[in-house]
């Protein structure tokens, strides 16, 4: 059984409407599944596997059991203008949709939408929020450091690498800095469902090997929780923590990467990655270096920097 609802997700200024569609699979009987993509509307390789996913189901004439319900755009403002956050004049508080879970209908415009939405997924058993990495990025899943069930869920999930976030007390004090609390993943974990948060390759783009790992995914995801027949696939992922280990830009330049540190290679303090310089004076500003050990992740292959902005990102390996 499927069925779809328009949903008002909040009303612009002009008294337009913002809406999105929100399908639903099943008979009821059984657990529910809540899933969302394009929180960020530049991240589109979740949408595109929800539509394939759809396919599956539909074209399956029994073996389902409980209710997924699976919405393709969840922010249709970041949508529209392929972009992470909302222009600050729609939403000068909470620029940033996955920063005010679960929202309040009394809120800024993301946290009426996000209040609307929690409405579906405050009563899941577990959630799946998909979302897209950079272009030079490994694809992984995130899931909450210590929580059994939704180390599970990410290991069904699968990726070649799942990344543990430590959160409140047990954090880098960047997590608390960048609001992390307030991420879909983390509000739904703090009460009780277990939530992930796959990274599913570029954004902007769809990408084939990525759309074709996220249904996977979700398949898998169902087997786990018992909705669809069968075992997920087992992992051999690798579990590291977590992805707040970023060497950054101490000045602005260009950063030329002249080492030979690569995506997913094992590096130690020290390897060297290269160096941002000044173009009109050709001083060399920074020689950048890997400054702790484990599994590069992320490495910026858009030249031009600023300061502060990430240029490696390192997951720290676990031993669990």
């Amino acid at each position: 059984m499927h069925d779809t609802e328009r949903v008002t997700l909040a009303r612009l200024p002009s008294g337009v409407e913002l809406e999105t569609t929100v399908h639903t699979y099943g008979d009821g009987d059984g657990p529910t599944l809540y899933v969302q993509a394009a929180q960020h509307g530049r991240e589109i390789n979740g949408s595109e596997v929800l539509r394939r996913l759809h396919g599956e189901l539909l074209a399956r004439e029994d073996g389902f059991s409980g209710t997924l319900i699976a919405v393709p755009v969840a922010d249709p403002i970041t949508f529209d203008r392929v972009s992470y956050t909302a222009p600050e004049a729609l939403d000068s508080v909470n620029a940033n949709m996955n920063r005010c879970w679960p929202g309040d209908p009394d809120g800024s415009l993301h946290e009426r939408m996000a209040a609307t939405l929690w409405a579906y997924a405050g009563d899941a058993d577990a959630i799946v929020d998909l979302h897209t990495g950079g272009k030079e990025m490994l694809s992984h899943t995130v899931y909450l450091q210590g929580d059994a069930e939704c180390r599970a869920l990410a290991e069904a999930f699968g990726h070649d690498l799942l990344l543990a976030e430590a959160a409140g007390e047990d954090a880098d004090a960047e997590w608390a800095d960048r609001n992390f609390g307030g991420k879909l993943r983390v509000a739904a974990t703090q009460a009780g469902i277990p939530t992930i948060t796959p990274e599913l390759a570029h954004n902007t783009e769809l990408v084939e090997d990525a759309i074709d790992a996220g249904v996977a995914g979700m398949l898998d995801t169902l087997r786990h929780l018992d909705m669809l027949p069968g075992e997920a696939a087992p992992t051999n992922a690798t579990i590291a923590r977590n992805h707040l280990g970023r060497v950054k830009a101490d000045d602005s330049g260009l950063f030329h990467v002249d080492g030979d540190v690569e995506l997913g290679d094992y590096v130690e303090p020290g390897d060297h990655v290269g160096a941002v310089y000044d173009p009109t004076s050709y001083d060399v500003l920074q020689e950048v270096t890997v400054d702790r050990e484990g599994i590069v992740y992320s490495l910026e292959r858009e030249a031009t920097v600023t300061a502060g902005s990430t240029l490696v990102g390192v997951a720290l390996l676990l031993e669990e």
